[in-house]
């Protein structure tokens, strides 16, 4: 709770993503950040539904292991994958299945599912914002020259748009170009203010 009191609940992110954190911060809220105890791997192996169900799973997955351990906050939980021909894609983890899954999506459409939810024990709201992206036509040592400049083994679909990744596309169509980076701020602007938040 901030010195004036105006912030109902101690804000948290439920995530160690720098992204993120960097995103809550421009909203110039106090909050911090916890690392949320989940299997992302076999939640997903495990998971049966949709892509974008998947995201909004494991979002509010995140929020619940967090809030057990802090009761009297309010926490924001987060998600996000790619979707391409109907199938799930994940972080890839290493150069390899980085540029396997660059060699994939170069020269089509796929979808960016970012799910957000905050959770407290006053109640659940959750957002999802869909971000459509057409990549390039890209040989395949253009991917490799670039996902060794990126490195984006930590992003799911292999880019990093806020660096050299916007160049690997023909055209985005986002509502919330803040989305694409990990948390729709403009979502999050109106559930933080829903909830007493005093922003901006």
């Amino acid at each position: 709770m901030s010195p004036s009191g105006h912030h109902p609940r101690e804000l948290i992110l439920a995530s160690t993503s720098v992204y993120r954190r960097q995103l809550i911060e421009r909203l110039g809220v106090p909050f911090r950040t916890a690392k949320p105890v989940v299997d992302e791997v076999a939640f997903a192996e495990a998971h049966t539904g949709l892509p974008n169900e998947l995201a909004e799973d494991l979002a509010r997955a995140k929020a619940e292991n967090v809030l057990e351990s802090h009761p009297d906050a309010t926490i924001i939980g987060g998600d996000q994958l790619v979707e391409h021909r109907g199938k799930a894609l994940g972080k890839p983890g290493d150069a390899p299945s980085a540029i396997k899954q660059l060699l994939r999506l170069a020269g089509e459409e796929h979808r960016l599912i970012t799910a957000m939810v905050v959770l407290s024990s006053k109640g659940l709201t959750e957002h999802t914002d869909l971000t459509t992206l057409r990549m390039r036509s890209l040989s395949r040592s253009e991917i490799e020259r670039y996902v060794e400049r990126d490195q984006p083994f930590d992003c799911a679909g292999s880019y990093k748009l806020e660096a050299a990744g916007i160049t690997l596309f023909e055209n985005i169509r986002s509502t919330d170009q803040t989305a694409i980076v990990g948390l729709p701020l403009i979502a999050l602007t109106t559930m933080l203010r829903d909830r007493g938040f005093r922003i901006p």
